[in-house]
């Protein structure tokens, strides 16, 4: 049994924190959707736009850190291992196979996250902040060009349905963080400590998908 330091303490402020400010924006624009009544809808109102420019404000920082240390390539998808790691989630799982992939500080996330997370920061994100924005400056541009052409309700539409895709990616999130580690809290753990504990990968298996330090020494 190895232990590691995977998880950079910015990675784990940034992952809690944004973790905090996503469920604030669900459980507000949720009231202000009408699902449900447990705030009043001014006191929403006012929650989810601190929230949002709160997320945002944490988003850029994020973006920032990730250009300046290169670890935006932690999130590029790749079809190295891919195979292996989604015939271990469609049954190996199940039946007790070994992992084959390895958590490292060069590859934090296996094939499947990268898709996942991909999806996330080019879709997801940028559709929900954009309509965010555009409904919240609304006044500003419906009477322009940009007002003629784009109703606000399709505005509405796609802030919501983006909203129901978070939730939807929220829920895989957590499911697969709380069933798939050994124990079940092993991924809540390491993302509290920065620390992953795991076996040594098997061999010919995807360890290591990438790696930053030689990818940039390579170009020196």
């Amino acid at each position: 049994m190895s232990r590691e330091l995977i998880f950079t303490r910015f990675e784990r402020f940034w992952h809690w924190t944004q973790a905090v400010l996503i469920f604030g924006l669900l459980f507000s624009g949720f009231a202000l959707h009408g699902t449900h009544q447990w705030i009043g809808y001014d006191t929403a109102l006012r929650a989810h736009i601190v929230l949002a420019l709160g997320l945002i404000a944490l988003w850029a920082f994020a973006i920032f850190w990730h250009l300046t240390t290169g670890e935006w390539r932690q999130y590029v998808p790749t079809g190295r291992g891919l195979p292996a790691v989604a015939l271990y989630y469609a049954y190996g799982i199940f039946s007790g196979e070994t992992k084959p992939f390895v958590s490292t500080p060069a590859a934090k996330h296996n094939p499947l996250q990268r898709i996942a997370y991909f999806g996330f920061k080019v879709l997801l994100a940028p559709a929900l902040w954009i309509s965010g924005l555009l409904l919240l400056f609304a006044a500003a541009w419906r009477s322009t060009a940009l007002g003629a052409v784009l109703p606000l309700a399709w505005v509405a539409y796609v802030h919501v349905a983006a909203a129901f895709g978070l939730l939807v990616f929220l829920i895989g999130h957590v499911y697969m963080a709380a069933t798939t580690g050994k124990p079940w809290y092993a991924y809540l753990k390491s993302m509290v400590t920065g620390y992953q504990e795991s076996d040594q990968a098997p061999p010919g298996s995807e360890r290591e998908v990438y790696t930053p330090q030689v990818e940039r020494g390579s170009k020196s």
